[in-house]
């Protein structure tokens, strides 16, 4: 499951699973960081959501998990770019073909 949503500030948003757990969040970032070589650089845990910062391509982007909304990957910055928007979805259709 894959479907994006646009932010009021024109980035994209791709929304990987809507109703999971904190272990599919981490299995993603797993994933990230064993296939497309991702670092996370930065990493901020909170009680119900997780904001991991990450460079791909150039371009900086987080992994997103809410205990209420699931997992997505945005561009970090509030005002995008196209080129952040597309990667986000390439990143996206790249997870949907793996199974978690």
């Amino acid at each position: 499951m894959c479907y994006q949503l646009t932010t009021h500030f024109g980035g994209t948003e791709a929304v990987i699973d809507d109703n999971c757990g904190i272990s599919k969040f981490y299995a993603i970032a797993g994933t990230l960081t064993k296939e497309l070589q991702v670092n996370f650089l930065n990493q901020v845990d909170d009680s119900d959501t997780l904001d991991w910062d990450f460079q791909y391509k150039n371009l900086f982007l987080t992994l997103h998990y809410n205990i209420f909304n699931g997992v997505s990957i945005l561009p970090r910055h509030t005002k995008s770019i196209q080129n952040e928007n597309k990667v986000v979805m390439e990143i996206a259709h790249f997870l949907e073909q793996h199974a978690y």
